[in-house]
């Protein structure tokens, strides 16, 4: 497996290029591993020293995906490191929380140039290369881009804006032998939301949430990335997988009083 990973330094992306080189080893093959972060990011040396012991071939990039330059050269990068590339997992993305009457034009678009446009332009690079492989790209979403919050400023609108590029790209690269898929996880336990996990009430009080019981771990995203990216998921393109532990299903679950209506 040949694969670009953006946002790869830390949580869910790092493990995606854990899981991509562990389950390409268990294979008895080697993974090639183009690992992308922001510039001057030392997790990804770090990540390098985590891969090359499974085998990994790694070329680790570094690129501000709000640069429009970007995909582009990443993608001729690894296609050229790899001889090809098989999957682009589009993983890197940025929050701006606050009302979105309060957001400015400058805040939109930043968000929007990370969670959108990188996407469509890494699809856009590395179509060519991927109709050679069958590949597969793989855009990280979120429940935010299919569920209504409030106060997260333009990351919802940007995630299903995500959404839906992803499921217009399956139709035009499908003819090419390209699938495209998002994942949009629930509540997810990274560096990033480590700090209100710190507090013991708010992480149960959010398990509680959950009807499996638990807030998810980034290698929970990992599985499925894997698995969409693999052959077993040769027929499934223009999906968008929800993987939240059924929290965005619950919400009727949650209402006050149920316990009693239910009862009587």
């Amino acid at each position: 497996m040949r694969v670009i990973v953006t946002g790869a330094a830390s949580g869910i992306g790092r493990s995606i290029c854990l899981q991509v080189a562990k389950r390409a080893q268990k294979e008895g093959r080697a993974a090639a591993i183009a690992a992308v972060d922001m510039p001057g990011n030392a997790a990804l040396s770090a990540l390098r020293d985590e891969l090359t012991p499974l085998g990994a071939q790694v070329l680790l990039v570094e690129e501000d995906m709000m640069d429009a330059l970007a995909p582009e050269r990443i993608v001729a990068g690894a296609v050229k490191a790899f001889d090809g590339i098989d999957g682009i997992v589009s993983n890197a993305g940025i929050n701006c929380p606050g009302a979105l009457t309060e957001c400015t034009v400058e805040d939109w678009d930043r968000v929007f140039s990370v969670n959108v446009r990188a996407s469509w332009l890494l699809a856009k690079a590395g179509a060519q290369a991927l109709s050679k492989s069958a590949g597969s790209i793989v855009n990280i979403a979120s429940m935010s881009g299919s569920n209504a919050h409030n106060h997260l400023g333009p990351y919802g609108p940007s995630k299903a804006s995500l959404i839906m590029l992803t499921q217009v790209l399956a139709q035009e690269l499908g003819p090419q032998g390209v699938r495209v898929n998002s994942l949009s996880p629930g509540m997810v336990r990274t560096g990033m939301t480590e700090q209100v996990y710190q507090n013991n009430a708010i992480a149960d009080a959010r398990g509680a949430l959950v009807p499996l019981g638990r807030v998810a771990l980034p290698q929970d995203m990992a599985d499925v990335v894997c698995f969409l990216l693999g052959d077993d998921a040769r027929y499934v393109t223009g999906h968008d997988l929800v993987v939240d532990g059924g929290i965005t299903g619950n919400h009727l679950g949650r209402l006050p009083g149920l316990a009693q209506i239910t009862r009587g």
